[in-house]
């Protein structure tokens, strides 16, 4: 059985948890907790509440999600 393709989809950060996890609305309309990829980590990328963000998901568990982008510009 081969490993399957993470889903990359965008969110929006509504709420700063512990230990670099984030509560993230995906575009779809779904509550999802996600943390900080070790890339994004590693370069000191700071998220805050009001950011878009890429994230990938798993087929497996849709509840989680990693942060893998924060992206540029001012949200509106």
């Amino acid at each position: 059985m081969a490993k399957q393709e993470p889903i990359e989809l965008e969110a929006e950060v509504t709420q700063a948890l512990p230990n670099a996890m984030f509560r993230l609305k995906l575009d779809s309309g779904h509550e999802v907790i996600g943390h900080i990829s070790g890339k994004v980590r590693k370069n000191f990328i700071k998220i805050v509440p009001g950011d878009r963000v890429k994230v990938h998901m798993t087929p497996y568990d849709t509840s989680k999600a990693r942060i893998v982008y924060r992206q540029k510009g001012p949200t509106v």
